[in-house]
C-alpha cells in the first residue's frame, strides 16, 4: 500500500487527520499542566531549602547526623547473626570460601579451636577454600608448610599470599628484568619476588644495618633500584627507610608497592602487633607518595583469583577477622561475607555507629558452622 502523509496507519487501520490534530492539541495541554506542576514543586523544594538555611547550624548538624544513623542503622539490620537458616541457605548458595589467616585459622602458631574440622566438612560438601591472607612475611611454600605443622593439608596453589601479590603486580605489568627490587619486609616477599625472576635484595638481610649521622655523610643507593616493596617488617630500621626513601624519590619510574595496610595483626597468640600499615605510613611520610596496594581490599588480588580458578563472585563468600581489609574486600568483588570475632574485630567495634563497613553475616568462629547445623 502506497503511503499518504496525510494518514497514519495504526494496527492495519486508516486514521482521520483530524484526530491527529486533536492529539496534538491534547498533547499542547497535558505539557501546559506538567509545567504548572513541575513549577509548583520547585516552588516548594525552594521554600524547603530556605527553612532549612534558616535553621541554626547545629540543627543542621544534628538533622545530617541522624541521617547518616538512619543510614547505618539501615545497614547493620541487614548484618545477620550466622543462623542454622541463613547458613544453609548460604552453603548452598557458594561453590568457594576465601578465608583470611590471621585472626581466623589461627593466632601467631596456634590453631583455632575446630578450624582443622570445619575445614574437611566444608571440604566433604565439595566446597573450594582458598586461603588469602595479607601477611607478606611467608611466601606461598612457607605458608603450606605452617598449615602442615597445625594438621591442615593444603596446597601452595591455594594460599594467596600478599608477598606472591606483589611478584605478580611486577610480572603482569612487564617490570623490566634488568631492573632490581628493594624489599622492606621479610624473607616471603624475597623469596616470590626471585620464583617470579626478579632481582630483589634488602629485607632480614638489612636488619642489622645502622647509619652513622656524621655531618659530611653521604648515604649511597643503587640506580637501578625499579621498584620498592613494602611489607610488615619486624626488624625496620633507619637504614631501610632511608634506601627505600632514595629508591622512591631520586630513581626516575622507581615504583613504591605496598603488600597491605593492616594496621595490626594477630602475629603472636596473645597480642596485637603493629601490622605492615605502619611502615608503608612510614614511607609515605617520607617520600609523600602514595603506594599501590596489591593486597586486600585491592581488587588486584580478587583479580588474579578469579582468572585462575575461573569462578563467579557472587559462588564466592569472603571470612575474616577485619572489617576494612577482608569484608571489604569481599565486598568490592560482590562476594557474600562473614566476619568472625575469633581475630581483630569485637562486636563492639562492629555495631559502633561509626562504622560503615558491614558484613553479611558474622559469628563468633568458623567452628560455628559445624555447631550450627549440629544443633
Amino acid at each position: 500500500m502506497d503511503f499518504d502523509p496525510n494518514l497514519r496507519q495504526i494496527g492495519g487501520k486508516e486514521r482521520d487527520p483530524d484526530a491527529k490534530k486533536w492529539n496534538l492539541g491534547r498533547s499542547k495541554r497535558l505539557g501546559e499542566g506538567r509545567g504548572r506542576e513541575k513549577k509548583k514543586e520547585n516552588a516548594m523544594e525552594e521554600r524547603r531549602r530556605e527553612e532549612t538555611r534558616k535553621q541554626p547550624i547545629v540543627g543542621r548538624r544534628k538533622a545530617k547526623a541522624e541521617g547518616r544513623r538512619r543510614r547505618r542503622s539501615s545497614s547493620m539490620n541487614s548484618c545477620q547473626v550466622l543462623s542454622r537458616e541463613n547458613l544453609t541457605h548460604l552453603l548452598d548458595s557458594v561453590d568457594t570460601f576465601l578465608f583470611d589467616c590471621d585472626g581466623v585459622i589461627w593466632k601467631g602458631d596456634n590453631l583455632i579451636d575446630g578450624v582443622s574440622e570445619t575445614l574437611d566438612f566444608l571440604r566433604s560438601k565439595g566446597k573450594k577454600l582458598v586461603f588469602v591472607t595479607n601477611n607478606s612475611l611467608k611466601s606461598r611454600a612457607q605458608y603450606a608448610l605452617k598449615f602442615h605443622f597445625l594438621g591442615i593439608s593444603v596446597s601452595p596453589d591455594e594460599i594467596f599470599s600478599s608477598s606472591f601479590a606483589a611478584a605478580m603486580y611486577l610480572k603482569l605489568y612487564n617490570f623490566p628484568p634488568q631492573n632490581k627490587v628493594y624489599v622492606i619486609g621479610g624473607d616471603g616477599i624475597l623469596e616470590e619476588l626471585r620464583l617470579a625472576g626478579f632481582n630483589a635484595f634488602g629485607g632480614p638481610a638489612d636488619a642489622n644495618k645502622t647509619v652513622d649521622l656524621k655531618q659530611n655523610i653521604f648515604f649511597e643507593h643503587d640506580k637501578s633500584v625499579g621498584a620498592v616493596v613494602v611489607g610488615i617488617d619486624p626488624n625496620i630500621n633507619y637504614y631501610k627507610l632511608q634506601y627505600g626513601t632514595l629508591c622512591i624519590r631520586e630513581n626516575p619510574g622507581c615504583l613504591f608497592i605496598a603488600t597491605n595496610r593492616d594496621a595490626v595483626g594477630h602475629m603472636t597468640a596473645w597480642q596485637e602487633w603493629p601490622g605492615a600499615g605502619c611502615m608503608v605510613a612510614a614511607m609515605c611520610g617520607s617520600t609523600q607518595k602514595e603506594p599501590i596496594v596489591v593486597g586486600k581490599p585491592s581488587t588486584f588480588m580478587m583479580e588474579f583469583l578469579l582468572q585462575k580458578f575461573n569462578v563467579s563472585c557472587s559462588k564466592m563468600c569472603m571470612v575474616g577477622d577485619r572489617l576494612d581489609t577482608d569484608i571489604l574486600f569481599g565486598q568490592n568483588a560482590g562476594c557474600k561475607t562473614l566476619l568472625v570475632l575469633s581475630g581483630c574485630t569485637t562486636q563492639s567495634a562492629l555495631q559502633d555507629p561509626s562504622n560503615n563497613i558491614h558484613p553479611d553475616f558474622y559469628t563468633s568462629k568458623i567452628s560455628d558452622m559445624l555447631d550450627l547445623l549440629e544443633a
